[in-house]
């Protein structure tokens, strides 16, 4: 028998903003435990952001995790010895660490001097739906629009 569900962590709102949204962020972003270092490259990666573009770097941030946020996906399911790819739809709280993996993952792939000129690089062309990770979310909405064939096979 299954064991019952863990209970969800709440999260602390950042120092700067008061979002615990930034915070999730934050902690997907750090490596080795260093947490202030990942702070520090969060917000100066949003101050490069409002350099940029002259807007708002939180809200410029919000809007391109939005446009990178997935809506459907692929699972894999054995059926009588085939694997078939089936299209199902994401619970919100993985939409969010989806897209959040995604543009952490597309802008350490960037080519410039610091992280945080990646991160900021990446924020400003996934609000503008370009880049690595709306590019992501795009392959992934059409191999679910692909495979919507074998959608009868969900579990």
């Amino acid at each position: 028998m299954r064991r019952s569900k863990s209970k969800k962590k709440i999260l602390l709102p950042d120092p700067k903003f008061k979002d615990s949204l930034a915070t999730k962020f934050v902690n997907n972003l750090m490596i080795g435990g260093k947490k202030s270092v990942a702070f520090r490259i969060f917000y100066n990666a949003l101050d490069l952001v409002e350099e940029k573009t002259k807007e708002n770097g939180l809200e410029l941030w919000k809007k391109a995790l939005e446009n990178v946020t997935p809506s459907v996906e692929v699972k894999s399911r054995r059926v009588g010895g085939a694997t078939f790819q089936i299209p199902q739809e994401v619970k919100p709280n993985r939409k969010i660490s989806l897209g959040m993996k995604w543009m952490i993952k597309y802008a350490r792939e960037r080519n410039a001097n610091s992280m945080e000129q990646k991160l900021a690089d990446e924020i400003v062309a996934a609000s503008k739906m370009e880049g690595g990770a709306h590019k992501k979310k795009e392959d992934t909405r059409k191999m679910a629009e692909a495979n919507k064939a074998f959608s009868h096979f969900r579990f």
